[in-house]
C-alpha cells in the first residue's frame, strides 16, 4: 500500500477528536452516574469470548449473527466472536458469574464491533451504553427501563420532540398460535408487516385461520381503539392475547403520565428481533432520523443458554449517536515556562479547580499549543488568567 494510503481507516471507522470526545466522555460519566443512582451496577465485559459464550442471542436473532466478527482463537483453537451487542455477556454474568436471587440490575458503556454498518452513515465501532434489568417478569420492570432510557436521553440533552414508539410482540404471537400457523407462515406474515405491504398482506391473510385478523392488526397497527373494535372475539378473549394488550396499553398511559413532553405512540406489528423479544418493546426517534436513538424491550429466558434462565428486560444506545452533532469548546489555559515558585503554585491551583492549564516547554511560543483561549500572565496582582 502507498505510504499515501496508509493513513486511511476502514469504512464505518473514524477517530474521535477533541472537541466531540469531551462532549462523549462527559455524557459517558454523566450516565452512568445516573445509572448508578437508579442502583445499576457497572461492569466491564470483554471485548472476544468463545463464540458459544456470545450465541445466546445471535442463536435466536440472525441479524445479531450476521455482524459478528469471527476469529480463530491462536491458543485454544476456538472460535471466538468480538462482541456485537453486550447485552448477552451481561446476561451470562447475571445467569453464571454472579447469580443473584432477587433483582439485579447492571449497566455497562464500551465499544461494540459490527461486520458493516446497521444503518445509513452509522458506525461499526459503536460506543455501546446501557443498562439490564434481571429478575422480574411484572410491567413495573418495562416501565422503569423505559423511564430509565428516557432519562439517559434527557442528560443527553433530547429534552423536546422525542417520539416513544412502542410493541408488543405478544400480539403477534399469541395470534400465530391461536391460528396455528407454521414457522414459514409466521416468518412471511412478519416480513410482510414490516415492509407495511398492506396490499400483499391482504391477498396472503385470505387463506388463513383468522386471516382477517391478521389483516387488521397490520392494517389497524397504530391505532388501539380502533384495533379492538375490528378484531374477533375469539382473538380478543385469548387470554395470551389480553395480557399483551393489556401490558401495552398500561405501558403508554404510565410513560405518558411520566414523560408528557414525549410524544408516545404504538405500533403492535414492528416486529424488529421478535425471534428473542418476549413482551414489550420500545425505541426512542428524534426527529428527521430514521434510526432510533435509544431502544430495548423485554427478552425473558435470555440466560437459559448459560443454565440459569430469568425474566429480563433492557435498552441500549450509541453514545457517538447521542452527541453527532455538540462539540465543546475546550478552555485552554497557557503558562509561560519558568520554575518559579509562585508560577507553579498558580498554576497547581488552577488545575485544582479543574481548569485545564499547559505549560509551556523551553522555547516555545503561544502557537505551539492548539486552540488556547487564555494566558497565565503576570501582573501587579500575582498571576492572572487572561482572556486572549
Amino acid at each position: 500500500m502507498p505510504i499515501s494510503e496508509t493513513w486511511l481507516l476502514p469504512d464505518g471507522v473514524a477517530d474521535v477528536l477533541p472537541e466531540q470526545a469531551q462532549v462523549i466522555e462527559t455524557l459517558r460519566r454523566q450516565a452512568l452516574d445516573f445509572l448508578a443512582q437508579r442502583g445499576y451496577q457497572l461492569v466491564y465485559t470483554p471485548f472476544i469470548e468463545y463464540l458459544e459464550s456470545l450465541s445466546s442471542l445471535s442463536a435466536l436473532n440472525q441479524d445479531l449473527d450476521l455482524v459478528t466478527f469471527k476469529i480463530i482463537d491462536q491458543i485454544s483453537g476456538r472460535l471466538l466472536g468480538v462482541r456485537a451487542d453486550m447485552t448477552p455477556q451481561v446476561a451470562r454474568i447475571d445467569a453464571h458469574v454472579r447469580p443473584t436471587l432477587g433483582v439485579a440490575r447492571y449497566c455497562y458503556a464500551g465499544t461494540i464491533l459490527h461486520t458493516k454498518p446497521q444503518g445509513l452513515a452509522a458506525s461499526r465501532a459503536p460506543l455501546q451504553l446501557g443498562a439490564e434489568l434481571f429478575g422480574h417478569a411484572g410491567l413495573d420492570a418495562d416501565v422503569e427501563m423505559m423511564d430509565t432510557m428516557l432519562g439517559v436521553l434527557e442528560i443527553a440533552g433530547h429534552h423536546s420532540q422525542l417520539h416513544l414508539d412502542l410493541g408488543h410482540v405478544g400480539l403477534f404471537k399469541s395470534l400465530v398460535q391461536l391460528a396455528g400457523l407454521n414457522a414459514k407462515q409466521e416468518l412471511d406474515l412478519s416480513d410482510l408487516y414490516q415492509r407495511k405491504a398492506l396490499p400483499e398482506l391482504k391477498d396472503y391473510t385470505a387463506q388463513l385461520n383468522y386471516g382477517a385478523d391478521f389483516y387488521e392488526l397490520g392494517r389497524l397497527s397504530t391505532d388501539l381503539t380502533a384495533l379492538t373494535q375490528h378484531l374477533s372475539q375469539d382473538v380478543l378473549s385469548d387470554c395470551n392475547f389480553q395480557q399483551a394488550l393489556n401490558s401495552l396499553q398500561s405501558a403508554v398511559t404510565q410513560i405518558q403520565a411520566r414523560w408528557p413532553q414525549v410524544q408516545v405512540g404504538v405500533d403492535v406489528v414492528e416486529l424488529r428481533s421478535y425471534h428473542y423479544h418476549t413482551g414489550l418493546m420500545f425505541a426512542v426517534y428524534a426527529p428527521n432520523q430514521a434510526m432510533p436513538l435509544a431502544q430495548g424491550g423485554r427478552y425473558d429466558g435470555i440466560g437459559e443458554h448459560f443454565g440459569r434462565s430469568r425474566a429480563a428486560t433492557g435498552f441500549s444506545c450509541d453514545v457517538y449517536r447521542l452527541v453527532a452533532e455538540q462539540y465543546m469548546q475546550i478552555e485552554t489555559i497557557v503558562a509561560p515556562a519558568g520554575h518559579a515558585a509562585d508560577l507553579q503554585a498558580a498554576i497547581a491551583d488552577l488545575r485544582q479547580q479543574g481548569k485545564t492549564v499547559v505549560q509551556l516547554l523551553g522555547q516555545d511560543g503561544m502557537d505551539s499549543v492548539p486552540q488556547v483561549t487564555h494566558q497565565l500572565a503576570q501582573t501587579a496582582q500575582g498571576w492572572q488568567v487572561q482572556v486572549i
